[in-house]
Formats: C-alpha cells, sequence, structure tokens
C-alpha cells in the first residue's frame, strides 16, 4: 500500500481550483485525478504509478456515497 495523501492540503488545493470537495460530483472527481491531482502529488513529493492511476480512476468511478465503507457500518453509521 502506497502512502496516505494528507487530507487539509488536498482540500485546499481543490477550493484553489474553484471546486467544492464535499459537492464534487463523479464526472469532476475523475476529471480532478486525471489531471490536477497528479501535479499536485508531485508538489507534495509523491508519484502514482500508471497502474495506480488506473486503480484510483476505477475506485472514484464505482464510488457510491450511499453505500457506507466497511468502516462506516463498523463505526455504527447506518446504510
Amino acid at each position: 500500500m502506497g502512502a496516505r495523501i494528507p487530507r487539509y492540503p488536498l482540500w485546499l488545493h481543490l477550493h484553489e481550483l474553484g471546486a467544492d470537495p464535499e459537492a464534487l460530483s463523479r464526472q469532476a472527481a475523475v476529471a480532478f485525478c486525471e489531471g490536477p491531482l497528479l501535479s499536485f502529488l508531485v508538489d507534495h513529493g509523491y508519484w502514482l504509478s500508471p497502474r495506480g492511476q488506473r486503480r484510483l480512476l476505477k475506485s472514484v468511478i464505482r464510488f457510491d456515497p450511499a453505500r457506507g465503507t466497511p468502516a462506516d457500518r463498523l463505526a455504527g453509521w447506518d446504510y
């Protein structure tokens, strides 16, 4: 497993780009992952392999906020 990216700088970067991280559509998230995310990672000393990029995009495309994650279910959140 790779490094975990600090959320706050990523959140700020999205705001600088004029996006609202809390209301990011799937299409906007995919567009961010295909473009600005890569430069953000380089600026912060991270690198994402081509395979990692494909896996990330696949994960973002499949993400459904209406379905809770296993961590959400363990925390007792109803989904």
